[in-house]
């Protein structure tokens, strides 16, 4: 008798790990030629019915998010859904793709949209398949520009570029306070300037207002009986600023130093000999590395000396991108 071959066992496939409930931002895989790349911005799937709201942005969707996270606090009873946002949309066949995505899964689609023709098509495509919309931005700008009397700029992303200025200023403000007075060598190589100079040329001033502009700055005491820390040597000679002043200018600087602190025991600092001694060993550094510009503040306000140097970088093409974009 002939044997029976043997049936192959039927293998079941593993069901796919369910997401309710996790709470962390995921992407979701979406055609790459649309340049959709949708972010779970939240899930709370506690109940049967399962419902999105879909956030369209031809920015970074930031700021509806938040709005809409804040609307949603008011309505505690309602914890079942999903908050998914489309960021930089630019284009017809994006907003097509989400609205035919919107219409398979019952969606609330809210949108900031900047350009004109984006909203008005969004706004069409939802109309047409009975998709509820709601326009975040649309109304606003219309009521500004009839307060104002002018249109609005309708450059996407404006905010998000407004936001990233701010904290690349606090980042150059934060640079400038840490390599203050020579206190922190490290990372010189980042520094935008780096200024040199003896005590009372207006280093720090200059560094802290340059820095509120966006410029990474350290600035380094001259100390006579100390050597040039090796650091600066191996910095790009173009970014290297030193400070000189007139030895009277400087002996009044310092002397009326010692009278706001109250104190007349400064030692020599406030002598003409010693501050003599001081701007000739500065003096002489600076000969030494012609490189390095030299800037003379005698008789010049903080801001006078502050647009020379920076007159001076924007001629050597060395002033940082974010600044030449602002």
């Amino acid at each position: 008798m002939k044997k029976k071959p043997k049936k192959k066992p039927i293998l079941k496939k593993k069901p796919a790990p369910s997401t309710a409930g996790n709470s962390k931002a995921v992407s979701r895989s979406v055609p790459a030629k649309l340049s959709l790349v949708p972010v779970i911005e939240e899930q709370r799937m506690r109940g049967d019915s399962e419902r999105r709201i879909v956030i369209v942005s031809d920015g970074t969707g930031e700021t509806a998010v938040q709005m809409t996270k804040a609307a949603m606090v008011q309505f505690e009873k309602q914890q079942n859904y999903e908050l998914v946002r489309y960021k930089n949309i630019r284009a017809a066949s994006q907003i097509d793709a989400i609205v035919d995505e919107a219409q398979a899964k019952h969606d609330l689609i809210i949108y900031t949209l900047v350009t004109p023709q984006l909203r008005s098509l969004l706004l069409q495509r939802c109309h047409e398949k009975l998709i509820p919309c709601v326009d975040l931005l649309g109304p606003l700008l219309g009521g500004l520009a009839s307060y104002f009397g002018y249109e609005p700029k309708l450059i996407a992303g404006l905010l998000h570029d407004v936001n990233e200025r701010y904290f690349k200023r606090i980042a150059a403000m934060e640079y400038s306070i840490a390599h203050d007075d020579g206190r922190d060598l490290t990372g010189l190589e980042n520094a935008d300037l780096v200024i040199l100079g003896i005590s009372r040329t207006s280093k720090t001033p200059l560094s802290m207002f340059l820095s509120h502009q966006g410029w990474k700055v350290a600035n380094i005491p001259l100390i006579k009986g100390f050597d040039v820390p090796q650091e600066v040597y191996k910095l790009d000679p173009r970014r290297v600023i030193t400070l000189t002043i007139n030895p009277e200018e400087l002996l009044t600087i310092r002397r009326n130093r010692l009278q706001r602190l109250g104190s007349d025991k400064g030692g020599d600092y406030a002598e003409r000999d010693r501050v003599t001694a001081e701007i000739d060993y500065a003096d002489e550094i600076f000969r030494k590395n012609r490189k390095w510009a030299m800037f003379n503040v005698t008789g010049k306000a903080l801001e006078e000396t502050a647009a020379e140097i920076l007159k001076l970088m924007a001629a050597r093409k060395l002033t940082p991108p974010d600044i030449l974009r602002n």
